[in-house]
C-alpha cells in the first residue's frame, strides 16, 4: 500500500512535470512553424509584388519563372493581377478574378488567412512613387507544416510516454527501496508476535528509521533477557521447591509407618517440622522477590538512621539468642537517601538475617551508615567464614549457595533481593571481606 501511494504520488508529479514543460514547448514548436512558413510566404510574395511593379519585359518574364518555380516545389498558387487590367493588357502568368483577397491589396492593405488546407496570402505591388500597380497573392498549402507539426506532438507523446515508463521503474525501486527499513520493521514485528524474540531488524535507512529500528532492537533484546530471566526463575524455584516437598512427605511417611514408637514419630515430626520451616523462608524470598521485581512506586527521600535503628531493635533478640552482639556506631544525623517506601527495611532484615546466619556466637554484626558527596554507603559487616572472589562473583544469583552454606537454613534469595530493591533505587551492592575473617556487604544508594 505505502509503495503503490509512493509510485502515484511520484508519477503524479513527473506527469505534471512534462505536462509543464512538453506542452508549452509544443504549442511554441507549433506557432514557430507557422510563423516560418508565413515568413517564407510573404518574402515569396513581396519578390513577385516587386518583380510586377517594375512591369517590363525581363522582370514579367522573371515573375512568371518564379511563379512555375514556386509551385513546383511547394504544391501551392502565386497569381499576380495589375491595377485597373483585367485581361486587357496580356501578362505571362493567370491573372486571378476579384476575390476579397485581391482587392485588399489592390486597395494597398495585406490580406493573410489560415484555413484547414492552406494559407492565404495577398500583398499589393507599388511602383517608384509608391504607387499600388498592382496585387500578388499566395496560396501555401497548409499540410507540410501540419505534418511537421504533427510529428513534434507524436514525439513528445511518445518522449512523454517512455519518461513516465521509466519514471514508473525508477519510482518503484525507490519507494521499494525507501520503505524497505519499515517492511523489515513490520517483519521484526510479526516474529516477535509469532514468538521469535530472537529477530533483529537491520538499522539502517533514514535516521528516524535507524532510530526507530533501534529502539525497537533494545526493547526486544530487554524482553528477551526478562524471559529467560524468568524462565530460569521458574525452573530454579521448582528445583529448590522440589527437595522439601520430597523430604517432607518422606517425613510424613515415616510418621505414619512408625505410628507405634513415640521416640520415631517426634524424630520424624521435627525433621517435618524443619522442612516445612525451609519450604516456608524459600516461599518468602519467592514472593520478596517478586515483588521488588514487579516494584512500580517510585523512590522518595528516606531517613536512614532511624529506619537502621527501627530494623536493629527488631532482630536484636535474634542476635541475644545466637550470642551475636549488634554493633551500630552513632552515625551523623540528616542522612537521606533515595528509596523507595518499604525497600530500606527489606534490604536490612535481608542482611542482618544473612549475617546472623553465619556470624560465630561470641562475635559482633556492625552495621555503619554513612555519606560522601551524592552517595549513602550502608555497611553489614559480620565475622563468619567469607567468601572466595569466585564465590563473591556469584553471590547475587538466584538460589545459589555456596559449598559451606548448603547445609545451613536458607533459600539463596537473600543476596539477591538486595541487589534487586537497591538497583530499582538506582543503587548497587558491592561485597569485600573483612580483615581477618567474615563478608562485608555495602549498599550504596543515592543521597539526598
Amino acid at each position: 500500500m505505502i509503495v503503490r501511494r509512493l509510485v502515484a504520488t511520484y508519477l503524479l508529479l513527473v506527469v505534471l512535470a512534462i505536462a509543464g514543460f512538453t506542452i508549452p514547448v509544443a504549442f511554441t514548436l507549433t506557432g514557430q512553424l507557422r510563423s516560418d512558413a508565413e515568413t517564407a510566404v510573404r518574402r515569396e510574395a513581396q519578390t513577385a509584388a516587386r518583380l510586377l511593379a517594375v512591369g517590363d519585359e525581363p522582370a514579367l518574364q522573371a515573375l512568371a519563372s518564379l511563379i512555375d518555380a514556386y509551385e513546383r516545389e511547394t504544391r501551392g498558387r502565386l497569381e499576380a493581377q495589375l491595377a485597373g487590367h483585367r485581361q486587357a493588357v496580356p501578362l505571362p502568368v493567370p491573372a486571378a478574378g476579384d476575390d476579397e483577397a485581391f482587392t485588399r491589396a489592390l486597395s494597398g492593405g495585406e490580406w493573410r488567412r489560415w484555413d484547414d488546407a492552406r494559407l492565404v496570402l495577398a500583398v499589393p505591388a507599388r511602383d517608384g512613387q509608391g504607387r499600388v500597380v498592382g496585387a500578388v497573392r499566395v496560396s501555401y498549402p497548409s499540410a507540410p507544416v501540419d505534418r511537421r507539426i504533427t510529428s513534434i506532438w507524436l514525439f513528445r507523446g511518445v518522449l512523454a510516454v517512455a519518461v513516465l515508463a521509466v519514471a514508473a521503474l525508477l519510482g518503484l525501486l525507490l519507494a521499494r527501496r525507501l520503505t524497505r527499513p519499515v517492511r523489515q520493521l513490520t517483519a521484526m514485528a510479526t516474529g516477535l508476535r509469532d514468538g521469535d524474540l530472537t529477530v533483529r531488524a537491520p538499522e539502517d535507512g533514514p535516521q528516524e528509521i535507524r532510530t526507530l529500528a533501534q529502539t525497537l532492537n533494545n526493547a526486544a533484546q530487554t524482553i528477551e533477557v526478562l524471559l529467560r530471566s524468568q524462565r530460569m526463575f521458574v525452573a530454579d524455584a521448582s528445583h529448590q521447591l522440589r527437595t522439601p516437598l520430597t523430604a517432607l512427605r518422606l517425613a510424613l511417611d515415616n510418621v505414619a509407618d512408625g505410628a507405634d514408637d513415640p521416640a520415631s514419630v517426634r524424630e520424624d515430626a521435627e525433621r517435618a517440622t524443619a522442612e516445612v520451616v525451609r519450604m516456608t523462608r524459600l516461599v518468602n524470598g519467592l514472593l520478596a522477590l517478586a515483588r521488588a521485581d514487579a516494584e512500580t512506586t517510585g523512590a522518595e527521600p528516606v531517613a536512614v538512621p532511624p529506619v537502621i535503628a527501627g530494623r536493629l531493635d527488631v532482630w536484636r533478640a535474634v542476635a541475644d539468642d545466637r550470642g551475636v552482639t549488634l554493633d551500630h556506631p552513632v552515625p551523623a544525623a540528616g542522612i537521606v537517601a533515595w528509596t523507595t517506601p518499604g525497600h530500606l527495611e527489606q534490604v536490612l532484615d535481608n542482611l542482618l538475617a544473612n549475617a546472623l546466619d553465619f556470624a560465630p556466637a561470641g562475635t559482633a554484626v556492625t552495621v555503619r551508615v554513612s555519606r560522601a558527596a551524592d552517595t549513602v554507603t550502608i555497611d553489614v559487616a559480620d565475622a563468619g567464614p567469607g567468601m572466595s572472589a569466585a564465590e563473591r562473583a556469584r553471590a547475587f544469583d538466584r538460589f545459589w549457595r555456596g559449598p559451606g552454606r548448603r547445609k545451613r537454613p536458607g533459600s539463596g534469595l537473600g543476596l539477591a533481593v538486595v541487589k534487586q530493591l537497591a538497583t530499582d533505587d538506582g543503587g548497587t551492592v558491592e561485597l569485600d571481606e573483612v580483615p581477618g575473617g567474615g563478608l562485608a556487604v555495602r549498599v550504596l544508594l543515592r543521597g539526598v
